[in-house]
């Protein structure tokens, strides 16, 4: 087993990373200007954050004489991924077979989660999940963790450790669910209030209230969440929604007043600008409205829809309404940490409904998309002045197949739709966080194993 560890910043030294550097201002599906890119390109690094980003020539003049220049030229330099939606405590149950959504969480989902009551147990896989993270080119990303407080310690001691940005939240789940998993109401808020003392906004860090979904929380939980969501209003929310649709009919009925799946959430006041709400399939018209008014994001989980028979996404209603839209691996059910298989399934799926979602979308959506949708477009998801300097090197020649049609690519969407389609964690070829690379090395006990 390998472990990404990352060198601690050296104020004293800058950074010059030449390549060909690509980020996004806004969406490229309504914006011609969405993007800017240099063929070769410069990002001037120092103390961790982004100082400038643009052509290597323009720029020359202004990089510090002290200054180490890295040399990626050939290579495509975009900001770190950021997954808006993945469950770490899953990672061990990735690709488990079911018939379906229930059956799955019944099956193996919730068996799983049990174990990690045990904060040994917890910070074992919170440490490979984080360097599975780093391996595939993430470097921000919205987390769950399971019902337990020590699966929440866990995950925000590794993050801090590696110094990523991330966000999780104890799973809040009173009813509908085993005796082994259940919290109150009462004791989901008080933990939940506990941790986001602890642990939000510390470095970079950040905490997300996370009922799991309507159907395993309380109307008093519900509440409960609404209270903590005032109480912290700069928190993240995360949950599902309208993913199934044996889970819409058990919503209808445990919520006969509520107008639709999405409503449940609204009316205890979930609705708002950093709340996550995964999947949003079956979501109507007026749900859409909703969402684009009260700016809460959807994240989209391809893989995992596919995997789990859920159904197809509706890219066409979701631009008509101007959803805010990101991507997420959604593992467990979903097949890949690579952001990169997620957009190759995000296309496939787009297709189904007959959308064409172009590359620069895809890489837009797993950027600056995730970072508009979290709140933290002035830290991370671009090139801007002042940003942490989060990114990836993607390397065109990483598998045959993949040099060979990189060679023939005459555009940049040519040349994204490649690594789109190709690509996996085998073309990230480096990671840097805070300016930093990430380097693989092994942990101590697979260098004894090695000996």
């Amino acid at each position: 087993m390998t472990t990404h560890t990352i060198t601690p910043p050296s104020s004293s030294t800058p950074r010059a990373v030449r390549g060909r550097v690509l980020h996004f201002l806004r969406d490229p599906q309504y914006h011609d200007d969405a993007c800017q890119y240099w063929e070769d390109g410069v990002l001037v690094i120092a103390d961790g954050h982004i100082v400038a980003a643009g052509d290597y020539t323009a720029l020359s003049g202004t990089i510090p004489a002290n200054a180490e220049v890295i040399d990626h030229r050939g290579k495509l330099i975009v900001p770190g991924f950021i997954d808006t939606h993945v469950h770490y405590p899953q990672t061990d149950m990735i690709a488990s077979p079911s018939p379906g959504l229930l059956h799955w969480l019944d099956t193996y989902t919730f068996p799983e989660e049990r174990r990690f009551a045990e904060p040994a147990y917890a910070a074992a896989v919170a440490g490979f999940f984080v360097d599975e993270l780093l391996r595939n080119g993430t470097t921000s990303a919205l987390v769950w963790s399971t019902v337990h407080a020590t699966s929440a310690d866990a995950l925000f001691g590794e993050g801090q450790r590696r110094n990523v940005r991330l966000a999780t939240g104890k799973v809040l789940m009173d009813r509908h669910c085993p005796a082994f998993l259940r919290d109150t109401a009462e004791s989901g808020a008080r933990e939940s209030a506990d941790l986001i003392s602890r642990w939000h906004g510390k470095g970079r860090l950040a905490y997300a209230i996370t009922p799991r979904f309507a159907p395993t929380s309380s109307e008093a939980q519900l509440a409960s969440c609404g209270e903590l969501a005032r109480a912290y209003p700069d928190t993240l929310i995360q949950t599902h929604v309208a993913e199934n649709r044996d889970e819409i009919r058990w919503v209808s009925e445990l919520f006969p007043q509520a107008r639709s799946y999405l409503d449940v959430y609204d009316g205890y006041g979930l609705l708002r600008p950093g709340a996550v709400y995964g999947h949003c399939i079956y979501l109507d018209d007026e749900d859409r409205r909703r969402m684009a008014d009260t700016g809460a994001a959807v994240a989209h989980c391809p893989t995992s829809n596919l995997f789990l028979g859920s159904g197809l996404y509706d890219f066409q209603q979701s631009d008509v309404h101007r959803l805010q839209l990101t991507l997420g691996t959604d593992v467990g059910g979903g097949t890949s940490f690579s952001m990169l298989r997620t957009m190759n399934a995000a296309h496939k799926v787009a297709r189904m409904g007959g959308y064409h979602l172009s590359a620069l979308r895809m890489f837009f959506l797993a950027t600056r998309g995730g970072a508009d949708a979290l709140g933290w477009s002035d830290r991370v998801g671009s090139f801007l002045p002042g940003n942490e300097a989060d990114f990836i090197v993607l390397d065109p020649a990483a598998t045959p197949l993949l040099e060979r049609r990189s060679a023939r690519s005459t555009t940049l969407e040519e040349q994204l739709f490649a690594f789109a389609l190709l690509g996996d964690d085998r073309a990230v070829d480096q990671v840097y966080v805070m300016g930093e690379a990430a380097s693989p090395v092994k942990s101590a006990a697979a260098a004894t194993a090695a000996t």
